[in-house]
């Protein structure tokens, strides 16, 4: 195997605890990297796992595990553990792994999992919307559609993002979520393949030329994945539609890096918005 064998990729760097006394990575926790690559692959394909397995009535169990040994990773060895989807029988789903260390194959793996009912973990045949979307991903196809238009076309999908993002997981009040803005702005709602909405923002007008984007929400399984990105993209490609020259946004602090990377930068200090520190931020387009 080859590392252009694999779309998929995750990065992990070897600790100290998962070193033995021969100081190479003790073997059984080469099968917990390929479990987190898993994890990932996962999460690259847009799928929050727990509320997409539950939705399609069942889930993954492993029915067999394989790996073969061909050199050694040693503590601090920066690993790309590759992931790949090589067969989708009708029920049985058997995923190919290898751990690289740069171009060098230090491990592969064979993973078979059985789709099946979580009661009675008795077989079922792979929902039609699950094998879709894994061949779509290892043929090279997007995972996101992005939508864009008004609260009436977007609004209830919008509204779940939001809800379980700034009032479940926040805590903010629900009077301090909605506003009569979601009537009148564009939104931006960012879905799966299994028809999902996983983030959501919008888009309103601060003065002539100003746009300001808000109510940015990103499921939490999928942070860190560039699902975000996607949505600011799709603002700001409605902006310059209509003819802005600048964008505005209040940012929660912890998210001024992820803006900072887009190209945007603080105007004034930190202030509190609905008891959670904020910083104005902007970029001219």
């Amino acid at each position: 195997m080859k590392r252009q064998d694999f779309r998929f990729f995750h990065r992990l760097r070897v600790r100290w605890a998962e070193v033995d006394m021969q100081k190479i990575v003790f073997n059984a926790h080469y099968l917990m990297y390929f479990d987190v690559a898993m994890t990932e692959y996962w999460r690259a394909l847009a799928m929050p796992y727990e509320e997409s397995m539950h939705g399609m009535g069942g889930d993954l169990y492993v029915k067999k595990a394989s790996v073969e040994f061909h050199a050694s990773a040693r503590m601090d060895d920066l690993l790309d553990v590759g992931m790949r989807c090589s067969r989708l029988g009708n029920s049985s789903i058997t995923m190919t792994g290898a751990i690289f260390r740069g171009e060098s194959l230090l491990i592969s793996a064979e993973l078979i999992y059985v789709f099946a009912d979580p009661a009675t973990q008795t077989s079922r045949p792979i929902p039609a919307a699950l094998r879709a979307l894994m061949e779509g991903y290892e043929a090279g196809e997007p995972v996101l559609q992005v939508h864009t238009g008004d609260w009436g076309a977007l609004g209830r999908d919008a509204q779940r993002v939001r809800t379980a993002v700034f009032i479940e997981e926040q805590g903010i009040p629900k009077e301090e979520e909605w506003d009569a803005a979601d009537q009148t702005c564009l939104h931006a709602v960012a879905y799966n393949r299994l028809g999902q909405p996983v983030a959501t923002g919008r888009l309103l007008s601060a003065g002539e030329g100003v746009g300001k984007i808000g109510r940015m929400a990103v499921h939490r399984a999928l942070r860190g994945t560039g699902v975000g990105r996607t949505i600011v993209e799709a603002l700001t490609q409605l902006a310059r539609q209509r003819g802005d020259h600048t964008l505005r946004l209040s940012a929660q602090r912890t998210a001024e890096g992820f803006y900072r990377r887009l190209g945007y930068v603080c105007v004034g200090g930190t202030y509190e918005d609905v008891g959670i520190p904020h910083v104005d931020m902007e970029i001219r387009l």
